[in-house]
């Protein structure tokens, strides 16, 4: 997680801080991505989207089985949706988000038994550090 906050820091200007990390099979970074909306004018382009493209096109496969995602912020339901499509194993993330969390805080997309395929879940590793990210990006645009 602390390697994904230190990614989360390099996240452009104006785009809220978000980092995420894919680890392949072997423990190694296949793939990492900060949101880019704004710099990239997509709506799609959050950190997990992001990290698991990249992921993929460095594996060569869409699979990304074995796979584990770390992210400083819990996911979306777009972002569980491309967790769930790619076949990530394993999903860490840090802060929860009251607001539009899908892994817990306002739904739980990841671990509806329905689906196919199953993610092991963490949430709240080191919490405070990945909260802090939140709330000074967002006092920022206060002050």
């Amino acid at each position: 997680m602390r390697e994904a906050i230190a990614i989360a820091r390099t996240t452009p200007p104006g785009d809220v801080p978000v980092g995420a990390i894919v680890y392949g099979p072997g423990g190694e970074v296949v793939g990492v991505g900060t949101n880019r909306r704004l710099a990239n004018c997509d709506p799609t382009a959050h950190a997990e989207v992001e990290a698991i493209r990249q992921a993929a096109k460095n594996l060569g496969t869409w699979r990304l089985d074995g796979c584990e995602l770390v992210v400083t912020l819990e996911p979306c339901t777009m972002c569980a949706g491309a967790i769930l499509g790619a076949r990530v194993s394993s999903l860490v993330f840090g802060a929860f988000e009251p607001k539009t969390g899908a892994v817990g805080s306002v739904l739980d997309a990841l671990r509806d038994p329905r689906h196919l395929h199953t993610v092991e879940v963490r949430g709240g590793v080191l919490e405070a550090a990945t909260s802090q990210l939140m709330s000074t990006f967002f006092n920022g645009l206060r002050d």
